[in-house]
């Protein structure tokens, strides 16, 4: 049994015919840009617990507060690592937001702070300093949300 020219050329170009026939959607890139997380990492010294959670859950929350009700954040919260390893954080520190602030969004925000924390630039910078007797900020991620279609 013989297969003719045509079949063989069908057959031939069958896996393109598929290819070419892939709906759209399945070529598209599966996620969506979700919010942004700033994330905080703080390693609290030996004996500094009570007193970094008093801070916490005073002058941090109520400046998370403030940032929440100028809409520059939508929500904030603090993840306690349990089993840190060597070299890990104790505490994380996230804020969310659906967008980043430009340049002179950020100076305009910076002086709304100031004003309503009652607190220069320099203060403000002396007060993280003065938290360094019990914790250390061990540095920050800024990470994005993948939101599956």
């Amino acid at each position: 049994m013989t297969i003719s020219l045509t079949r063989r050329l069908l057959l031939a170009a069958a896996p393109l015919l598929l290819a070419v026939s892939t709906p759209a959607a399945a070529q598209e890139w599966p996620f969506t840009s979700g919010d942004f997380w700033d994330v905080g990492m703080i390693d609290v010294k030996d004996g500094g617990d009570f007193q970094y959670a008093q801070h916490l859950a005073t002058k941090w929350k109520d400046s998370q507060e403030f940032a929440k009700s100028k809409g520059w954040i939508k929500d904030y919260m603090i993840l306690y690592n349990y089993n840190p390893r060597e070299g890990e954080p104790d505490i994380y520190l996230i804020s969310v937001m659906d967008r980043l602030p430009t340049g002179p969004d950020s100076d305009a925000r910076a002086k709304q702070f100031e004003a309503w924390s009652k607190a220069s630039a320099k203060m403000l910078s002396e007060e993280s300093g003065n938290r360094a007797q019990y914790r250390t900020l061990m540095g920050s991620m800024l990470l994005q949300q993948a939101k599956i279609k």
